[in-house]
């Protein structure tokens, strides 16, 4: 029963609820009913994944996540990740993270990843890391793409949170399993390009005011382009560094 995962699903549909936002999940055929996989997250906000396991949670499946180990200084997320099977990710040494991850799926669990590994700016789709791919070609199980749409108006990078009754809809959809094979690299690409898929024909199908922030360059929006984005992410990278070095 888990009692702790259980408890976060149900403060996340409140949550959900409180805020008078709805989820259109789409597609939950694709979710596997039984056995491990990949579930490959699109990432636009920080609140990505509470729409994603709320999908799963609708299929009575779980996700275990991968998350940075720095979220385990947050008490409350810290409690969160030791009672949910969440998995901590070392970014300078991440090869005991992937064996756990690897470990969960071979076990029949879904372990849910974010392939661009960073938030996009851009709200497009950034390159992939080969993480998703290599897992499942060692633990032998399908990926599931995920697309996520909506969350990144409640919470992203550079835009306060909107953590009022705002009313935000939400859409997921699950692409159909893609079944491991080698190369890696080939099926990275795969990935890719079915998630990019998905993410577009979510994307038009989705109310999008003009300049809007949230909405991407290419539909009229206000977001950055890709090439804006990522000098944001290189500056932020350096800054990042620099504090790093600072306090060494």
């Amino acid at each position: 029963m888990e009692p702790g995962f259980r408890t976060l699903e149900i403060v996340a549909s409140m949550m959900v609820r409180a805020a008078g936002s709805t989820i259109a999940f789409e597609d939950l055929e694709n979710v596997p009913a039984r056995g491990g996989a990949v579930i490959a997250i699109n990432h636009t906000g920080y609140v990505d994944f509470l729409p994603a396991a709320l999908g799963a949670c609708a299929r009575k499946r779980r996700i275990r996540f991968m998350i940075k180990a720095e979220m385990q200084n947050v008490r409350v997320v810290n409690f969160l990740i030791r009672h949910t099977n969440t998995i901590p990710v070392n970014r300078r040494a991440g090869a005991d993270a992937y064996s756990e991850a690897v470990r969960l799926l071979r076990a029949g669990e879904f372990v849910g990843v974010y392939p661009e590994a960073t938030i996009s700016r851009a709200f497009v789709l950034k390159d992939f890391r080969s993480g998703a791919a290599r897992m499942a070609l060692e633990a032998r199980v399908p990926i599931v793409p995920c697309i996520v749409w909506g969350a990144h108006r409640v919470w992203t990078k550079d835009h306060p949170k909107q953590l009022r009754r705002s009313k935000i809809p939400f859409t997921v959809r699950f692409g159909r399993p893609l079944l491991p094979h080698p190369p890696a690299a080939e099926l990275e690409a795969e990935l890719q390009e079915k998630m990019g898929t998905i993410l577009h024909e979510v994307q038009l199908a989705y109310p999008h005011p003009p300049g809007a922030y949230w909405v991407p360059a290419a539909l009229g929006g206000g977001a950055p382009s890709p090439d804006e984005a990522k000098k944001l992410d290189d500056a932020e990278l350096a800054e990042r560094a620099r504090r790093v070095k600072e306090h060494h």
